[in-house]
């Protein structure tokens, strides 16, 4: 391996002090809408369980026809180059998926963890996917855990020792956990274009940037490198910012989702003005406007009925998970109108429901509800956007409404240029699918 120098850094940017936030990264020429300002190749990741058989393990190709490993029966390659070149990492499960069988239950956090101390191992050096920042540098926050968290770490260095004693020589707990720690700040899930969940991975440059809700960059993956894209226009001496969560939710549920992760409340101009957070919060015109408690208490309702889903989709039946969809918009739509972010997030529920159970009418139908208030409330080039275009495209196509289909694909191709940029697969695919259709 060829030894990376700590001022080698990465073209066109460096790191710095960032006031306020600590460590962060900075422009140091422009980048234009669209252009790639870095890619940093996976220190470590792992394809998650239910993907198995779809992509290779190794370089998360998706195709058909894949090979299976002749052991385990449970690991598929494109090829003999990628399972010789996953072998070392594959080794650590091989044996044991084939012993323990249905018993092998380890997290894709535990799994992850696995792999990198794996690689720790071997690698003395500086890495390609450390040009900047080391994985040994990522803060933990182990002083800002709750009791629960610190019983996941717990339950999670456990499950370690008892999947992967055979294979690795352990450090010691108080190393795992701070470990364990820095994974669950610093790691990456790494996503399709439909934003199909794919892995886990750890970008260490990529986690060098800092949190804005109005961010500068976007970070898509080309198999198990991400890439990262200007989406705003970035002048010399800008910092560079992506974001770490979901930007759909006004500017209180944003801050309390980051408190709970990172363990920071945001300060950007979007959290500082609130400037979307009324067209989030958007109310049913009626004769009388609601008074501001019957407001609290309907978000109360809302956050609550979110929690008890996801909950739910554990152990409820997909028409039982439809109704406590349709019934929590029926009562929250004597108040929020159809363009509340809460509302849009339980039709996305809904949605994803009725794609489940193949009601393709019933996805087209919530579809066509959510896409227009996305574009609104999502910033510009938005995976968000992008995907929801290409699931109502392809929904319009099954449902032979041809013309629907293309519109709907090629203004997800729009997003997805700058996003992906042009020669990614996603986009190529996708421009295929429309060409045949002309």
């Amino acid at each position: 391996m060829n030894g990376i120098c700590a001022n080698d850094g990465i073209e066109g940017t460096e790191r710095f002090a960032s006031p306020g936030k600590g460590r962060g990264l900075r422009a140091l020429k422009h980048f234009a809408v669209g252009s790639l300002v870095f890619a940093c190749p996976a220190y470590s990741y792992v394809l998650t369980a239910n993907e198995r058989g779809a992509h290779c393990e190794y370089c998360f190709t998706r195709k058909d026809g894949l090979s299976k490993c002749g052991k385990c029966k449970q690991a598929y390659y494109c090829e003999v180059d990628c399972q010789k070149g996953d072998w070392p990492m594959h080794k650590l499960e091989c044996t044991a998926m084939s012993s323990y069988g249905e018993n092998w239950c380890p997290s894709e956090t535990v799994r992850l963890v696995a792999r990198i101390l794996m690689k720790q191992k071997v690698t003395t050096e500086r890495t390609q996917s450390e040009r900047l920042l080391l994985l040994s540098e990522f803060e933990a926050h182990l002083d800002k855990l709750d009791n629960e968290k610190n019983e996941m770490n717990q339950t999670d260095i456990a499950a370690l020792h008892h999947f992967y004693s055979r294979h690795i020589d352990f450090p010691d707990d108080q190393t795992l956990t701070v470990l364990f720690g820095q994974v669950n700040c610093n790691g990456f899930t790494i996503e399709d274009e439909e934003l199909s969940h794919l892995g886990s991975a750890v970008f260490p440059d990529v986690a060098l940037m800092n949190h804005s809700c109005s961010p500068n960059v976007i970070v898509t993956y080309k198999g198990t490198v991400a890439e990262v894209r200007a989406v705003q226009d970035i002048q010399p001496g800008d910092e560079i910012f992506n974001s770490y969560i979901d930007l759909l939710y006004p500017t209180d549920d944003r801050n309390e989702r980051l408190r709970e992760s990172y363990f920071f409340t945001c300060v950007c101009d979007e959290c500082t003005t609130r400037s979307k957070d009324e067209a989030k919060m958007e109310l049913r015109k009626l004769s009388s406007a609601p008074m501001p408690e019957e407001v609290r208490k309907m978000v109360r309702y809302a956050r609550n009925v979110i929690e008890e889903f996801r909950r739910a989709k554990h152990y409820k039946t997909p028409s039982e998970l439809l109704e406590i969809c349709e019934l929590s918009q029926e009562k929250m739509g004597s108040i929020f109108a159809d363009t509340n972010v809460y509302m849009l997030h339980m039709m996305y529920q809904a949605m994803g429901v009725c794609l489940y159970m193949q009601d393709w009418d019933g996805a087209m139908s919530y579809g066509e509800k959510i896409i227009q208030p996305y574009s609104v409330h999502y910033p510009a080039y938005s995976l968000n956007v992008a995907s929801m275009y290409l699931k109502l495209g392809r929904l319009y196509l099954g449902l032979e409404k041809k013309s629907q289909g293309i519109k709907a694909l090629e203004k997800a191709i729009a997003i997805m240029e700058v996003a992906h940029g042009k020669d990614h697969h996603y986009v190529t695919e996708v421009q295929r699918e429309v060409e045949d259709l002309k």
